[in-house]
């Protein structure tokens, strides 16, 4: 490892000592008390071996793995960038440096200095944290980390990133050029302006617009674009906090030295750890050609839906019991590949598991609605994962194959795709009631039953009246 030539080696501890020590400490999260004792040396001789390999490895090792200066915007075109975000987000006859950039939290104490504690003090996850920024390639790849930086609402991720590009932060002004692009979420819509006014192409997902319940199908088709290559952000940010020390409330002595250790962590997985994405190429374009045209369609169900009123009270529908659905419809019998191909992704297909669990019944059915009115369409209501009180409807439309699909959740009308609640009725109806019965859950188990429930309805009818009746025999 480059940079172990500026430790210098002493009687209770090697070079080699002294980096396993500072690794061992990020990797594990043990305390230098707990690390003297594994390593027979005391907590002074601990303090001073990982202050020495920090000091190594940010002198040499991480300026040669991490910042705008370590590598060349060509690199990162040739090597580090996806096919399948070129391909929906350069034009014809350019090839942009696509980045990623987002926001992570480091947590930290509470400080008895009460402006640090304002200041550091995240409104969002209601709790004292750092905020680094993490701009990575569409394959995993770190380009570089700003910060850390405060926690208040003058530290979103949009004044960050004006902060970092108006002060030229590591000559980044020098690396990016014009038509390059940056894929953000929502909470950089304050940067938009500034960089545009640059020539740097923003990609964000559609707000969804005051008074508005749902996104139109081309918001949330251009949204999905952009969410199938932004969520590699995330994954670099789980995969940093793989490393213990980072991922637990680190005290105040230590915040001087995080953003070199969160630096030292970010150079070694651009090392030694492969991309996160393992696509082949062809796959990517594939992909890639499939979702570019579907962004371009309307949802033609939508339509048939709102047109002829299926959405209505009006509309009658008869409930159905999934299990019946083979001797009252054909519905396609499909792999959970295929679905996934419907799908575009497999995070549908992991939440189409724990709603289909809830919405079985006591006798383990599992209903969906039907019309003779309206042949080869099936409507349901799936109850939402995150408000009690709501529930979306929606409509399936099926021949020998799933032709297309319509929900009435906010990204329900996208067709690249589709939401959690559709997926969860195809991956059910086309896959999971063909299984055995023993197998039905998947692995989504109800702890419910276990725990101890104030708002559970207790009849003390019984009871009162044996008191009552005692106390007159008294």
């Amino acid at each position: 490892m480059c940079g172990v030539h500026n430790i210098r080696a002493t009687q209770t501890r090697s070079i080699r000592t002294c980096i396993a020590i500072l690794l061992m400490k990020l990797k594990s999260g043990l305390d230098n008390q707990m690390l003297a004792t594994l390593f027979n040396m005391t907590k002074f001789q601990i303090r001073r071996a990982v202050h020495s390999a920090r000091r190594a490895l940010m002198k040499d090792f991480v300026p040669r793995n991490l910042g705008f200066a370590h590598i060349t915007r060509n690199d990162i075109i040739d090597s580090h960038t996806r096919p399948l975000a070129q391909q929906m987000f350069s034009t014809v006859g350019s090839t942009p440096a696509i980045l990623v950039l987002d926001g992570t939290y480091i947590y930290i104490q509470k400080s008895g200095n009460y402006t640090f504690s304002r200041r550091s003090y995240s409104m969002h996850k209601h709790r004292p944290l750092l905020k680094p920024m993490m701009i990575v390639s569409t394959t995993g790849y770190i380009v570089s980390v700003f910060g850390p930086y405060l926690a208040d609402p003058r530290n979103n991720d949009a004044l960050i990133l004006n902060h970092s590009v108006k002060s030229n932060t590591e000559e980044m002004k020098s690396w990016i050029r014009e038509d390059d692009v940056f894929v953000v979420d929502r909470g950089f819509r304050d940067s938009e302006d500034m960089l545009t006014d640059l020539g740097i192409k923003v990609e964000m997902p559609a707000f969804l617009q005051k008074g508005k319940r749902q996104l139109t199908t081309e918001e949330a088709n251009c949204s999905r674009l952009v969410t199938k290559v932004r969520w590699v952000v995330e994954s670099v940010n789980g995969r940093i906090k793989t490393w213990k020390y980072l991922g637990k409330t680190l005290p105040n002595t230590q915040i001087p030295y995080i953003g070199d250790y969160l630096r030292i962590v970010c150079s070694i997985c651009n090392k030694y750890r492969p991309p996160i994405n393992t696509g082949t190429f062809e796959d990517d374009l594939a992909i890639a050609t499939k979702m570019t045209m579907l962004a371009k369609q309307s949802n033609e169900l939508q339509s048939f839906v709102q047109e002829n009123g299926l959405d209505k009270r009006s509309m009658k529908w008869q409930k159905l019991d999934a299990e019946e659905t083979s001797t009252c419809i054909t519905f396609p019998k499909l792999t959970e590949d295929e679905i996934r191909e419907l799908t575009i992704g497999v995070y549908q297909l992991k939440t189409a598991k724990s709603y289909s669990s809830e919405h079985f019944t006591d006798d383990g059915s599992f209903e969906v609605l039907v019309s003779n009115e309206i042949p080869n369409i099936i409507s349901a209501r799936i109850q939402s994962r995150h408000v009690s009180s709501k529930k979306y409807s929606l409509w399936v439309k099926y021949d020998t194959s799933i032709l297309s699909w319509y929900c009435t959740c906010k990204n329900g009308a996208r067709v690249v795709g589709m939401c959690g609640h559709i997926a969860c009725v195809i991956w059910f109806l086309s896959y999971a009631r063909h299984q055995k019965e023993e197998v039905r859950e998947f692995g989504v188990r109800d702890w419910t039953e276990l725990v101890e429930d104030a708002a559970r309805t207790v009849d003390f009818s019984d009871s009162e009246d044996e008191v009552l009746v005692e106390n007159q025999e008294e």
